[in-house]
């Protein structure tokens, strides 16, 4: 065989020996208990003839004969490995049922976290470690928070909060579970009635408070308005008071000078007159009475109106 031949040979044999034979090795070492590997965040728990021979709870490549001894060898054959999630949990309990103190019937909604903090406890401690723990938050809820004053109930929920946590925490860690953050998410009314009577109370509130704003903003318009004709009633009296004076004062400067009044006076009666009712022909000087006499009879005829004026 060529060279090319020895080559092709080994690379036959490192693919088969990498793909098929390694694989199939550490699958045989897993199963006859030569090493185990963990996940992140997760913990086995390994049990023969009903005990638990050993825990691993640290992420990565364990050698179990060095942690379990000669069990390691037995485990996987006649006794069983339980994989346990030690990964952090929520759950949200809604509308749990209080009393305020002064009869109220509330709901509160409480957010916590949990965690396994002992993988034994949580296996056989307890058949329903996760109920349990609900559990005991509702009634820690429900025991610690009632009868508190309802003004509390509504703005110390961090207190509250910490009252929970500080009640569930050490039965929670028995068995297994630790109560991580605890906080009252929701506070409500429980009574479908009593939401209405308190949602009609603030309506009349709403109503009576913005009927007053108008109220005295209608207050405010009328006294500004009264003000305003207050000081023009005011101004006008003074101005009509003033008035026979001035005239009175004019009067007396225009009759100083004879002439000058008999002006304005001949001005003013020709005003009169203007502004009057009264029609006024104006006839030649060299008209006989009888003419006049006719056109001074013809309207009173016609229409009934004033006689005209001669001029």
């Amino acid at each position: 065989m060529d060279a090319f031949s020895h080559f092709l040979l080994a690379a036959a044999v490192t693919f088969i020996g990498c793909s098929i034979a390694v694989p199939l090795i550490l699958s045989i070492g897993r199963i006859i208990g030569l090493y185990a590997v963990v996940q992140e965040r997760r913990s086995q728990v390994y049990m023969l003839f009903g005990k638990v021979v050993g825990t691993l709870d640290e992420p990565g490549l364990h050698f179990l004969p060095a942690k379990l001894g000669p069990a390691a060898f037995l485990v996987n054959w006649l006794g069983k490995c339980h994989i346990v999630d030690l990964r952090l949990d929520q759950m949200y309990l809604r509308s749990q049922p209080v009393n305020s103190e002064e009869g109220a019937p509330m709901g509160i909604g409480i957010w916590y976290e949990m965690f396994v903090s002992d993988p034994v406890s949580f296996l056989f401690k307890n058949t329903d470690p996760r109920g349990s723990l609900s559990a005991n938050v509702s009634n820690s809820t429900v025991r610690c928070l009632s009868n508190l004053p309802l003004a509390k109930m509504l703005v110390n929920r961090h207190v509250m909060s910490d009252t929970v946590r500080n009640e569930v925490t050490p039965k929670s860690h028995e068995w297994g579970y630790k109560l991580g953050s605890v906080y009252i998410r929701k506070v409500h009314f429980r009574d479908a009635m009593m939401i209405k009577q308190i949602e009609s109370k603030v309506v009349n509130r709403l109503r009576q408070v913005t009927s007053a704003i108008k109220q005295d903003g209608v207050n405010q318009v009328s006294v500004i308005t009264s003000t305003a004709e207050k000081t023009a009633a005011i101004e006008l009296a003074k101005a009509a008071a003033v008035r026979p004076e001035i005239v009175g004062n004019a009067l007396r400067d225009i009759s100083n000078d004879p002439d000058v009044a008999q002006a304005v006076f001949d001005v003013l009666e020709a005003q009169k007159i203007i502004n009057g009712k009264a029609s006024v022909t104006l006839m030649p000087a060299s008209s006989s009475g009888l003419l006049t006499d006719l056109l001074a009879a013809q309207p009173a005829r016609g229409n009934g109106g004033p006689p005209p004026v001669k001029a």
